[in-house]
């Protein structure tokens, strides 16, 4: 094969994985966004808001926070975080609830797109929903714990982000914002892609795959899934879960895999943006950052280890969709 037909070959594998890769995101995303912005416009998510007022008290948090782990969840983090600085202000927050809260939102948010892509790869989607539900709120609870015990970091947070946003935008603006987005998240695929392909060439993948392997033999995942989970601890869970969802029609990946490694990033991923983000709030990276990554990596560790010993019958109904293409 001539050099040319070699860099042909290339780019048509790489517009190939993209479009393929895209096509799975805009399915999920785009129905998912118009249901979404439906809930919004009937105060779904002050609903849901209100029904976790009482969690919240075990966090350390006051009522109102609830609302905003609720938009987070319904919404997207961006949502939640608007919510926050929408509700703060009265409440002199201390960098410890900040921390909490955003805490519980890193782990648990953008649930109707995040949760189909994990669904789409294999995973079941209300156990996904369970785990990352459940351990956000008792990663709140135990974070909360910590800090009271050890009197650490009750002074009142600095709020340094105040961003410039149309909190009600009309339907004309959403869309607009809709199709940003989409266009965004279309050159970052493809520049995501173009970056796997020339690192597989180079043979960084492999390298990385060495180095981490140890780290998820412990952990007691499987070597095929060490690539999506670098893109999914970094850049998030939409574009890892993606990847899952696109390797998975070219190689025969384990479905149990496939759902630890949705797992660990569902607890921890974007783990470098988001955490920005949440710095800028008041939080402190000693719980969005640290504290998140041990207890992610503890509590995969254990779930693995439970769900290895579960009968492969109620692996399948209730964890795993081996059915899922």
């Amino acid at each position: 094969m001539s050099k040319k037909d070699s860099i042909n070959n290339f780019f048509r594998e790489l517009f190939r994985d993209t479009l393929r890769t895209l096509l799975v995101l805009f399915k999920i995303m785009i129905p998912v966004s118009i249901v979404v912005k439906i809930l919004q416009e009937f105060g779904a998510i002050v609903y849901i808001g209100n029904a976790l007022y009482p969690l919240m008290k075990y966090t350390g948090l006051p009522g109102e926070m609830g609302l905003v782990w609720a938009s987070a969840m319904i919404s997207n983090l961006f949502g939640g975080v608007i919510a926050f600085i929408s509700i703060a202000a009265p409440l002199h927050l201390t960098m410890a609830q900040v921390t909490v809260v955003s805490l519980m939102m890193l782990v648990a948010h953008t649930f109707p797109i995040e949760l189909q892509i994990a669904r789409k790869s294999g995973s079941r989607l209300f156990m996904m929903f369970c785990i990352r539900f459940f351990f956000a709120f008792m990663m709140g609870v135990l974070l909360n714990f910590i800090y009271s015990s050890f009197d650490l970091y009750q002074q009142i947070a600095v709020i340094t982000l105040k961003p410039d946003v149309n909190i009600n935008p009309t339907i004309w603006t959403w869309i607009q914002g809709e199709l940003k987005n989409y266009g965004i998240i279309a050159c970052f695929v493809f520049s995501l892609m173009l970056l796997i392909k020339f690192f597989k060439e180079v043979g960084i993948i492999d390298f990385v795959t060495r180095l981490l392997g140890p780290v998820l033999k412990v952990l007691g995942i499987g070597k095929d899934v060490v690539a999506i989970a670098i893109v999914g601890l970094t850049l998030g869970i939409v574009y890892g879960g993606a990847l899952i969802v696109n390797e998975s029609k070219e190689k025969n990946i384990d479905k149990r895999d496939v759902f630890y490694i949705m797992t660990l990033m569902g607890l921890c991923h974007s783990v470098i943006e988001d955490s920005i983000l949440m710095l800028s709030l008041g939080a402190n990276y000693s719980g969005i950052i640290v504290f998140r990554v041990i207890l992610a990596l503890i509590i995969t560790y254990v779930i693995v280890q439970i769900t290895k010993r579960l009968p492969e019958k109620f692996v399948n109904r209730w964890i795993v969709n081996k059915e899922m293409k």
